[in-house]
């Protein structure tokens, strides 16, 4: 409820606390502000922030409020690999970090003025600061930009919130030109506009930070939202005010005190017994016939909000998870402060006590499903490991979730090689129910770690993971070995990992997904170089095999370096380089170029569907060919290909395309993640030393002892094959399939409906001997997979529940002549798979008919 609301006299400066110093408010208002050029002896003065990408060479603009980066005149220069594609993707002269002073929690990946884009003429320091004003400008002369000069000055005072930018478009060309005063601002979800101010929150709203901006000084003709016809000889100029505060209101406010006088709001939220909420959002819209979403409002760390806001009538509703909603209504006058407190009802929750069987606390993952009347949870967005829609990831097993009053099934994992827990819970309103547990390690892995090659956070540019939501995630579904793969550029985990306290739980080397329009790959190791362009990645190349080559050799050879093509083209790649519809034999060379391809991405696999593609429907819905990589990758083994099969999660988010689904598991010395030598994962990854799974634990070796990846001289015409296969609980298997040379042989193919006796229902679900006949040397793969069954218990409402239970394995290779293993050429019944296939030549090599007419 509000306890009081009260105006006190005008003047009141902004964020004005009770007990806080006027005469430190004013001394502060006198710092002056700053603009330079950032040098490597200043490199450690770049703000920092989840999508900070300040370098070297770039200018700092800053005051006592805030501090901001604007992109030097560099080669490459540009904030990430998705800020803009194309050619003229480099973004010199833009703002790229947005923090308050010392806050480092920059979200802002560009604001690109009128749409700044591609090369300018100079990014120059225009005023430093000394008499007042900082300045830097951007400019792009007309002689190299058409006849239609750009400049752009990002203006700073002492005491501002925000950058004042102002953009004169100047036609010195001889003929009219229509021009696009339209900014470009990203990587917001949650954004809106009220009061002609353009606010946005950020990505994850526990990061607490927002942005608004809105026109100044501008006259009232100039229109950005629409195009602006250019007489020769004229010019046209826009200003706008961009702020950051912490939530959007609060940038809100500072833009709004930009154009005329404001009041003041100050508030406090608590719970019964003075307990600040902390984590509330306040949902602020005006009141009345012009009723507007205002944005969002987050309370400090100790319940506190101070904002300023037009005059006007307000309706403020303070929302938490597992609390009733508060609303009130709020009178703002200009130059008037109005004082909040609210106390809103305890919330509902539950507190989780997870630990191993020796009693420590250990990742895990909760899901939250909505049972009966009960709607579905909504805990916050899906890139974000504590809380992802109606999950919550957890670091240490220890931890507190709020959630409406209801009915829930409440399911407990970690990984798939731990048990579950899973119990119903029925929460009242305002109490806290107990859920404890011990999480048992059932599936005996010694001797063997998994790992995951290509995953992402938000450095990479395509998603807006952190960096730390991904790194919980890994270890929540216990990936013992994650090489680190932004997209282009150099990064290492290994901060986030052991600042996180999970240095015994994941291991990485710093690495690189590097990606263009075609073949993208991952390689490791490399050493970051921080505040450089990319930290020092190279440029990916239009010919796969130049960026192979390139990969190889940078930073100078690594005979244990690691590179695999990921989600491949394997038409392209492979079979069919420029496309024409004719077989090629692919990009001749590339095959001894990579170590591994990524034949299971994130989704259900196509191993035993004995075809080479699918006809499927394109994202216009018309039939198109689509092939499928893992038969492909069973016809090129039958032509020599040696490269391993790699499964990875190539994930984006957490919940949805997060980490699990795939993975592989790889021999290793020691099976303490943080022993993990990553030289020693690589060469078994190289040798195919592996097993890729969703989640049965697959074992197969030949009577000698040889496993995947190797080869071994047989003594007679069979070979037996030791396959073993072990689930956790809540995953099982029902078809073990031996495939010889590719071919799925209906001999070696055992269901539990027809081999009954060889299967099992505890933690190992197969231990067999089969026999394999042998007229010719082969490789041998045996998949194991629960095809009535699906990974729903471990992933509830995720994508990957929909996934089967499968295993496989990289190729047995048997020499059965003495002579060398040689591969036998079958192309499995059908020709290598070229580019333009019609739908109907699809159809017909599947020997399938055409659709019936309507």
């Amino acid at each position: 409820m509000v306890v009081s609301i009260m105006h006190l006299p005008p003047l009141f400066p902004r964020r004005l606390l009770a007990g806080l110093s006027l005469l430190l408010i004013a001394a502060a208002a006198q710092a002056v502000p700053e603009a330079f050029e950032v040098g490597p002896s200043q490199k450690d003065e770049l703000p920092g922030g989840k999508e900070a990408d300040g370098i070297i060479g770039d200018f700092i603009l800053r005051n006592d409020k805030i501090e901001a980066v604007i992109s030097g005149n560099l080669p490459l220069r540009r904030a990430n690999m998705s800020t803009f594609y194309g050619a003229d993707g480099v973004t010199p002269g833009c703002l790229y970090d947005l923090t308050l002073r010392g806050a480092n929690n920059d979200q802002l990946t560009i604001f690109a003025p009128a749409q700044q884009q591609g090369a300018v003429s100079w990014v120059r320091v225009v005023k430093d600061g000394r008499d007042g004003e900082a300045i830097v400008e951007t400019a792009l002369t007309g002689a190299n930009h058409a006849g239609l000069a750009r400049y752009h000055q990002y203006q700073l005072k002492a005491g501002w919130e925000g950058v004042r930018i102002v953009t004169t478009l100047v036609n010195e060309s001889a003929e009219a030109k229509t021009v696009n005063l339209m900014d470009k601002v990203t990587n917001f979800t949650r954004t809106g506009n009220a009061l002609g101010i353009t606010w946005a929150d950020a990505i994850d709203p526990a990061d607490k930070a927002g942005y608004a901006y809105g026109l100044v000084d501008t006259p009232a003709a100039v229109v950005p939202a629409k195009p602006y016809s250019l007489p020769s000889g004229e010019s046209v100029t826009v200003t706008r005010f961009l702020a950051v505060g912490t939530s959007p209101v609060d940038a809100l406010g500072a833009v709004a005190a930009q154009r005329g006088p404001v009041g003041q709001v100050a508030g406090r939220v608590r719970a019964p017994g003075g307990v600040a909420v902390t984590t509330a959002e306040i949902l602020v819209r005006t009141a009345g016939d012009s009723d507007a979403n205002v944005g969002v409002l987050h309370p400090d760390e100790e319940g506190r909000f101070v904002v300023d806001l037009p005059a006007g009538r307000y309706s403020l509703t303070f929302t938490d998870l597992g609390r009733p909603d508060v609303v009130e209504m709020l009178t703002v006058k200009a130059r008037s402060l109005a004082k909040l407190e609210v106390e809103m009802p305890a919330a509902a929750a539950v507190a989780f006590n997870i630990t191993d069987e020796a009693g420590a606390g250990l990742p895990c993952k909760a899901q939250f499903l909505a049972l009966g009347d009960t709607e579905a949870v909504n805990l916050g967005p899906k890139n974000r490991a504590h809380g992802c829609l109606d999950q919550y990831h957890s670091e240490k097993g220890k931890f507190r979730v709020q959630l409406p009053p209801g009915k829930y099934r409440v399911v407990v994992t970690r990984g798939i090689e731990f048990s579950h827990l899973a119990k119903e819970v029925t929460l009242a309103a305002g109490k806290t129910e107990a859920f404890t547990g011990t999480l048992k390690r059932l599936v005996d892995t010694r001797g063997w770690v998994s790992a995951d090659y290509h995953n992402h956070s938000t450095p990479s540019g395509d998603n807006t993971c952190g960096t730390a939501d991904r790194v919980i995630n890994l270890a929540a579904e216990q990936i013992e070995f994650a090489p680190t793969t932004e997209h282009n550029r150099l990064f290492d985990w290994r901060e986030t990992i052991d600042r996180l306290g999970l240095s015994a739980e994941i291991q990485t080397v710093p690495g690189i997904e590097l990606t263009g329009r075609y073949a993208h790959f991952n390689s490791f190791p490399f050493k970051p170089e921080p505040r450089t362009q990319d930290s020092g990645a190279p440029v990916w190349n239009d010919d796969p095999r130049i960026t192979a080559i390139t990969l190889r050799d940078w930073q100078g050879a690594e005979p244990d370096r690691w590179v695999q093509i990921n989600h491949p083209d394997m038409v392209k790649n492979f079979t069919d380089a420029d496309g024409d519809g004719r077989m090629d034999g692919g990009f001749h060379g590339l095959a001894q170029l990579i170590d591994g391809v990524e034949t299971e991405n994130y989704s259900g696999s196509s191993i035993l569907e004995g075809r080479p593609f699918r006809i499927g429907k394109n994202k216009d819905g018309k039939e198109s060919v689509q092939p499928l990589r893992e038969f492909i990758w069973l016809q090129l083994l039958n032509r020599g290909h040696r490269y391993a099969a790699m499964a990875v999660c190539d994930a984006h988010a957490v919940h949805g395309n997060g980490v699990g689904g795939w993975r592989m598991y790889l021999p290793s010395k020691s099976d303490k993640p943080a022993e993990i030598d990553w030289r020693e994962n690589s060469r078994h990854a190289k040798a195919g030393h592996s097993y890729l799974t969703t989640g049965p634990f697959l074992q197969v070796t030949t009577s000698d002892g040889t496993g995947p990846g190797d080869t071994t001289r047989t003594a007679g015409p069979n070979v037996k094959l030791n396959v073993r296969v072990q689930c956790t609980d809540w995953i099982d298997i029902d078809r073990v399939q031996v495939l010889v040379n590719g071919r799925a042989r209906p001999e070696l193919n055992f269901t539990r409906a027809t081999h009954p006796k060889l299967f099992r229902d505890g933690v190992v679900k197969f231990d067999s001997a089969i026999e394999v006949a042998l007229s010719e040397d082969a490789h041998l793969i045996v998949v194991a997979t629960g095809e009535n069954s699906t990974l729903a218990t471990g992933y509830g409402t995720s994508d990957q529940a929909k996934i089967h239970p499968l295993a496989y394995h990289n190729p047995i290779f048997i020499d059965v002549d003495g002579h060398g293993f040689t591969p036998n050429g079958d192309t499995l019944g059908f020709p290598l798979p070229v580019a333009k296939m019609s739908v109907e030549e699809a159809r017909r090599q599947l020997g399938e008919p055409a659709p019936a007419k309507k």
